[in-house]
């Protein structure tokens, strides 16, 4: 299996590859411009050339004449020793040569053109030796330029290895920048992979993170409080299931001994059993209540969606709990009516755990109200009570489960283990709504707000 190329040597790949191709089209700009440069300067030359040998041939247009002035073309030619001349007739004879080394074959048409022949570049440069006459002879001028040739190899060489000691330079610096670069990834891969469950607290240190990470910085530190956050409530969750267990079975465990150190009476034995009941039917409940939960946890509550009255499901739960309010001596009410969708079962548990603990810390002679109304957002009902007041540093506590407002907690009471309103809460949010709690001194009123429907 081919091995993935890492984030920094794919930068530094890409820092030489750009630095390569940069260079490269620099190297060629200035080649061809130089190149240019030089047909420039060769075209200067010749042009010169051109009117000082046309003014030591001035009327040679004959071959008598020609040789009469040859001697002062030849004069001419040993300033300049790279440039050779070749002179032609009008019908194609050729007068002179300048140098047996000269090309044979030579371009006729007027005009600057290169040449190469026999591994030596030259520069021809065909025009008439007397322009205002037709039918005149034909000079031709030969410079020889494998100077500029060499010149530009030299170049071109100089180029190649100027592309590579780039690239590689480049790579290099690419290579160590993108490491330092990337330092900040590093220490947050250092950072994740430390984490364990006595370091969930441990954050990445946001002020040394450049401006590109910081958004997955906080990113990653909210993770982290999340984590932190989840493991100690399930840890207190842990801890609390043990806690309330606990007792039940204490109970069971001991009652069952003494029952069994000696032959007792078969009532004795039926009132044990039934006492034992009861704890396992607290028990089974609580199991049940926190499966409950479990799957809330899950997103596994589908409530099903049905038309509700609800002063109807109210006024049927006030019904059931009007034998226990009028032992309390506790007045039951409830004002207003409003229509929602949802599961009837589910919404009835949410209700009446709301209407227990209301029932339960209403003082004598108080009253328990329970308020239905509706508007263009959705619906609210409210059950509130009169009696002692909530703390406002608990409210935000109360949903929390096995958390009872009571700081005198009794462990492994049958009848109720802290676990209602979180129950009520993982209702009202699978209907897709929100339950909070409002308390002053005198009264406290739980609000749900649900979501339209029909």
């Amino acid at each position: 299996m081919i091995k993935r190329l890492s984030l920094a040597s794919r930068l530094a790949l890409l820092f030489a590859g750009c630095t390569a191709v940069v260079s490269l089209l620099a190297g060629v700009l200035f080649s061809q411009a130089s190149e240019k440069h030089f047909i420039e300067l060769d075209q200067q030359l010749l042009d010169s050339k051109l009117m000082a040998l046309r003014s030591a041939l001035q009327g040679a247009d004959t071959p008598a004449l020609f040789a009469q002035r040859q001697a002062a073309l030849v004069g001419e030619l040993s300033h300049q020793p790279d440039l050779s001349v070749r002179i032609n007739a009008a019908d194609g004879q050729r007068w002179f040569d300048s140098s047996p080394r000269i090309p044979a074959n030579l371009p006729t048409a007027p005009g600057l053109h290169s040449l190469q022949s026999d591994g030596t570049r030259y520069r021809t440069y065909n025009a008439p030796l007397n322009p205002t006459q037709s039918g005149s002879a034909q000079l031709i001028l030969i410079l020889d330029i494998t100077h500029h040739q060499h010149f530009l190899q030299s170049m071109q060489h100089l180029i190649w290895l100027t592309v590579g000691l780039s690239a590689l330079a480049t790579a290099l610096l690419g290579a160590w920048a993108a490491r330092s670069a990337l330092r900040p990834l590093r220490r947050m891969t250092e950072v994740a992979a430390g984490i364990r469950a006595h370091s969930l607290t441990q954050r990445l240190p946001q002020e040394q993170m450049p401006a590109e990470l910081e958004e997955l910085t906080l990113a990653f530190n909210a993770m982290f409080s999340r984590l932190d956050d989840a493991f100690q409530r399930l840890s207190a969750f842990s801890a609390d299931i043990a806690h309330e267990l606990r007792t039940p079975l204490s109970n069971l465990l001991t009652q069952t001994q003494v029952i069994l150190t000696q032959p007792r009476p078969l009532e004795d034995y039926r009132e044990a059993l039934h006492s034992n009941l009861e704890e396992l039917q607290w028990m089974a409940q609580l199991v049940n209540d926190m499966l409950y939960l479990a799957k809330a946890d899950h997103g596994l509550l589908n409530p099903r969606r049905e038309p509700l009255a609800l002063a109807d499901e109210v006024d049927a739960l006030l019904e059931f709990f009007a034998p226990l309010a009028e032992d309390a001596q506790v007045n039951l009410l409830r004002d207003g009516r409003a229509r929602t969708a949802g599961d009837r079962s589910m919404l009835r548990r949410a209700f009446s755990n709301l209407l227990d603990n209301a029932v339960r810390f209403t003082p004598p002679g108080g009253e328990v109200r329970v308020r239905i109304s509706e508007n263009a957002q959705g619906v609210k009902l409210s059950v509130e009570n009169t009696g002692t007041g909530i703390p406002q540093g608990l409210l935000p506590k109360l949903f929390d489960r096995f958390y009872r407002a009571d700081p005198a907690r009794h462990e492994g009471s049958s009848e109720h283990a802290g676990l209602g309103l979180a129950i009520t809460q993982s209702i009202v949010q699978a209907h897709g709504g929100r339950i909070f709690c409002e308390s002053q001194p005198g009264w406290t009123r739980f609000v749900i707000e649900l979501p339209k429907g029909v």
